[in-house]
């Protein structure tokens, strides 16, 4: 089994993004969009308040053997997605691995994702990027009982293997981008599958 990927520290900060072109299209999304997929939702019981517009994805149920599928927010969100992963991985990371989960994911007002680990092999197989889209004064991710306030137009790598919540206490969403990318190395390591439909290897020339 591969180790997981600690990065020693809370979270990263990766520096500014432009997700501007990302942030119009998340909030052009109709409602009914939000609630195509609730796999999340209701196989973790940290993210029941949760809501997501999923573009990719893979589950747990065969891991090191998994497949990467497009989900419903692929016609959505993948120009402007895309765009914006190739940008920070070509800026931070190894190129040639493979987005195996990317997505958008919202926090309602009053509502909290409880403590928990990411503790699944899949989940720890390569790093976690978190882009803020919308945010508010109230909004605080705790890593390791410490509390932090991402700000929208950066990213950060989360250590997603440290004891983590979110708690919205404001009046407006939270709002995040979120992807998995797993770096050439590591997936040698593993059998991951990219959507058949494209093959799209992040960092890797088509």
């Amino acid at each position: 089994m591969v180790p997981g990927v600690d990065i020693g520290v809370p979270l990263r900060d990766l520096g500014e993004v432009d997700a501007e072109r990302l942030r119009r299209t998340i909030l052009a999304a109709p409602a009914a969009a939000w609630l195509a997929n609730q796999y999340r939702q209701q196989t973790y019981d940290a993210h029941y308040r949760t809501h997501s517009l999923v573009m990719l994805f893979t589950d747990c149920r065969n891991w090191p053997h998994a497949k990467v599928t497009r989900e419903p927010g692929w016609a959505l969100l993948a120009d402007p997605a895309l765009a914006l992963m190739d940008d920070l991985i070509s800026r931070h990371y190894e190129p040639g691995g493979l987005v195996i989960r990317a997505m958008a994911a919202k926090l309602e007002p009053g509502a909290v994702v409880k403590p928990h680990f990411d503790a699944h092999p899949s989940f720890c197989a390569g790093h976690r990027i978190h882009v803020p889209i919308t945010t508010n004064p109230l909004v605080r991710l705790h890593i390791g009982g410490q509390p932090h306030r991402l700000a929208a137009g950066r990213a950060y790598e989360i250590n997603n293997q440290r004891r983590h919540s979110v708690m919205n206490k404001g009046r407006d969403d939270r709002i995040t981008f979120i992807f998995d990318y797993v770096p050439a190395d590591r997936r040698a390591d593993l059998d991951l599958v990219a959507p058949e439909a494209e093959r799209h290897e992040r960092g890797t020339p088509s």
